[in-house]
């Protein structure tokens, strides 16, 4: 097995240099621009994430500005991105950074893995990448290519299975390119070495030295356990608008999009006639109710499937905030769950989004 891995790093460095993606972050490889770019490419794709990354350095080019900036301009400039956890942990990493450090992004391992939001992966790749550290960096991608590499049949998403990959990939690093081989073992995951049962094994740098391909069982790895099935719930949502104004309320500040602003709803598919029940609850006087189009997002471990009701009401309803277009626009983050009828939210409003 350590001959196969051992091979590795000369043929995917070789295949490295010529394939490798033009990225913002790989051009100009700063750690912060790293530390960023890797913690927005947690369970997002890389053409997402790309403007996302630009226009987050284009507002916040450093670690002191991003420390000193408002929770809801690192939000907003997250919307859409989705995990927003990932957000709140950045920024509340960068007010360690500039206290402790003097704004200087560290470079070891074990400083990294003391910031908020930052794990094994994280830290290996933003020491490695940023900092020229030999450190090793696993991730689904890197699982993926040594559990079809070697033939193994163990479950990657075993915390003991990524600790003993992390050991292999430690062992084998290039000296002084531990940075380039973390991401050619990712790019080859990303472009080549896919997931599902159709890798893309003839552009395969390592197709020559992998078991799997050689048994013709690539197909069938890695092996995952089966995951519980996601808990769905039904949610009524209600697009309110009063005077120019849309109604919005605050999640709780614990749980599922904690603290985040939200399009008021209730657990449940309800009728127009259930809906308007609602509304009197609200505080709302009757008024006509536009049936929109079904919706669903999904989370981690959980489905949500939305019903939408639009209406505009006489007067603003207590409790709730009552934003312009302009606050949609510029300051409120309005979770990538409600996506689906931010366009209607607008046409409602009687302006562009």
């Amino acid at each position: 097995m350590e001959d196969i891995l051992g091979q590795a790093p000369g043929l995917l460095l070789a295949w490295y240099e010529k394939n490798a993606r033009v990225l913002p972050w790989r051009e100009d490889p700063r750690p912060y621009r790293v530390w960023v770019s890797e913690i927005m490419l947690q369970q997002t794709r890389v053409e997402a994430v790309k403007p996302y990354f630009q226009r987050f350095m284009e507002a916040l080019p450093t670690v002191e500005a991003l420390a000193e900036a408002p929770e809801e301009q690192v939000l907003k400039l997250w919307e859409g991105l989705g995990y927003y956890s990932r957000a709140r942990n950045l920024h509340r990493a960068a007010k360690l950074v500039a206290e402790r450090y003097g704004g200087e992004v560290p470079g070891t391992v074990k400083e990294l893995l003391a910031l908020p939001g930052v794990g094994s992966y994280t830290a290996g790749a933003v020491a490695s990448i940023a900092f020229g550290a030999q450190a090793p960096a696993v991730d689904g991608n890197v699982l993926r290519v040594v559990s079809r590499l070697l033939c193994r049949e163990e479950d990657i998403l075993s915390p003991a299975v990524k600790k003993k990959t992390e050991q292999e990939i430690a062992a084998i690093l290039p000296q002084g390119r531990a940075g380039d081989f973390n991401q050619a073992m990712m790019e080859l995951g990303a472009l080549i070495c896919l997931p599902g049962g159709n890798p893309a094994c003839k552009s395969c740098p390592l197709e020559g030295i992998c078991r799997a391909r050689a048994l013709g069982v690539e197909g069938s790895l890695p092996v995952k356990a089966q995951k519980k099935p996601r808990r769905v719930e039904e949610w009524t949502v209600f697009l309110l608008v009063c005077g120019g104004r849309a109604a919005l309320r605050q999640r709780d500040e614990k749980g599922l999009l904690a603290g985040l602003w939200e399009l008021p709803g209730v657990q449940g598919r309800l009728t127009e006639e259930e809906a308007r029940g609602v509304l009197l609850e609200w505080g709302a006087k009757p008024c006509p109710l536009e049936r929109l189009e079904s919706a669903r997002h999904v989370f981690t471990h959980l489905e949500w499937r939305m019903t939408g009701w639009a209406g505009e009401v006489d007067a603003p309803c207590p409790g709730f905030f009552w934003a312009c277009g302009a606050d949609l626009r510029r300051d409120i983050t309005l979770p990538s769950a409600f996506k689906a009828y931010r366009a209607e939210l607008f046409r409602l409003l009687g302006e562009e989004p």
